[in-house]
């Protein structure tokens, strides 16, 4: 027992980054626009979450504080650099999956030479431990208290409360079927009103919200807080795009797309632990493999039955009516 809760509080903040990137990238794609820059977003706002973090570590400011205040600082961030995509996309009409490889290479690059000229590093090193042992009241619940609010992050419950958030925006408000509108039939929501280029400016500004926290989260729970130039956010833009697609762009199946992803990344870190395993003498790097592996095995079996919204990747033009 003690090794499944184990695998779950240390499951759940690799998972949370993951989740919430893959909604980002499903309010961006449901609008109509390919979000290929998620890795780049994740990288930018992990960076300036890390940074804010660095300046006032040694201001006696309480820990899950600092890390609220560095969401907010990296969910701007994240929101600026997705302008980028949302003004070549929608507003110069410019190839979506170009635009998006192109941010993706510019900010690993610019960060490694930012850090070289202030920091003489590869990256930011903080000293902020936002680890929490027990949740009040919430740790005291039997087993669901020992799972999810022992020996975790404040990260997981805000994760959750997005995840919630965006299944009400999603489904129940005006504005998410608008979005899906504009991703389907942008012509058909446009004669009844529908500001098609707004949404897609507001799509692609979620995703880019919702990536930069990701990204900021991932160097909280995975990277203690630190964030790195050459190493980035190790793929887990791209591993998001994958979680979004085996998730139907719908939020509640891509939050188990993000379980089965994180779980396969934590039991490859896990394996000392798991005698089956462990007895196998199957070299470690070979297990950090299988979220990766796994993922183009599901894409394969799970493409044909993918379905993206129908005018994705497609500039609006409203002269083609």
């Amino acid at each position: 027992m003690d090794t499944v809760f184990y695998l779950i509080q240390n499951m759940l903040p690799v998972a949370i980054p993951l989740l919430l990137v893959a909604l980002g990238g499903m309010f961006s794609e449901v609008g109509g626009v390919i979000n290929l820059a998620l890795e780049g977003i994740m990288l930018f706002g992990a960076f300036f979450g890390a940074l804010f973090v660095y300046f006032v570590q040694d201001s006696g400011m309480n820990p899950q504080t600092i890390l609220l205040l560095g969401m907010l600082v990296a969910a701007v961030a994240g929101l600026i650099y997705s302008l980028l995509l949302s003004f070549a996309a929608v507003t110069m009409k410019a190839n979506q999956t170009i635009t998006g490889t192109a941010l993706n290479m510019l900010i690993p690059a610019a960060i490694l030479l930012f850090s070289k000229m202030f920091f003489g590093s590869d990256g930011i090193t903080t000293s902020v431990n936002f680890y929490i042992r027990k949740m009040p009241i919430l740790g005291d619940i039997p087993i669901i208290g020992q799972m999810l609010f022992q020996k975790t992050y404040l990260t997981v419950i805000i994760g959750i409360i997005f995840l919630i958030i965006s299944i009400v925006v999603f489904y129940k408000t005006r504005f998410g079927l608008r979005l899906r509108a504009c991703g389907e039939h942008p012509h058909a929501a446009d004669s009844v009103g529908i500001n098609v280029y707004k949404m897609r400016y507001l799509g692609t500004s979620i995703s880019g919200i919702l990536g930069g926290i990701g990204g900021f989260f991932y160097s909280v729970g995975v990277m203690d807080g630190n964030v790195n130039g050459h190493t980035g956010v190790a793929g887990f833009g791209f591993l998001a795009l994958a979680v979004m697609i085996f998730g139907q762009w719908r939020p509640g199946k891509i939050f188990f797309a993000a379980i089965f992803f994180a779980f396969l990344r934590t039991l490859a870190y896990s394996v000392a632990l798991i005698p089956f395993l462990y007895n196998l003498g199957i070299n470690q790097t070979y297990y950090k493999m299988m979220p990766y592996v796994a993922t183009m095995v599901v894409l394969a079996f799970t493409s044909k039955k993918s379905r993206a919204p129908k005018a994705e990747g497609i500039p609006y033009d409203k002269s083609l009516r």
